[in-house]
């Protein structure tokens, strides 16, 4: 499984309040962008699964809306997470 407990963990710790804090903003865009570079790089190699393309439609559009919502709450950490994690608008 290429997302164990303990790199969800990591993430959180990284990115939210704490290891705990699965539900902070910051937190939820973090773990969805390493979901979506790792379906990126399956789907690099396997052109034809439409079921991981699906998915990984579903959750650019999901890191958008949080993205969204962070922003229009907080521009400041708007801008430094997505600095952080190397997103372009």
């Amino acid at each position: 499984m290429y997302l164990t407990a303990e790199k969800k963990q990591e993430i959180f710790e990284k990115y939210g309040k704490s290891n705990t804090d699965t539900g902070s903003t910051e937190g939820q865009i973090a773990l969805f962008s390493y979901r979506i570079a790792h379906l990126t790089e399956h789907l690099k190699s396997n052109r034809k699964d439409y079921s991981t393309q699906h998915a990984l439609i579903k959750l650019v559009g999901k890191r958008r809306s949080l993205l969204d919502y962070l922003k229009k709450k907080d521009i400041v950490r708007y801008r430094s997470l997505i600095a952080e994690l190397g997103i372009r608008k």
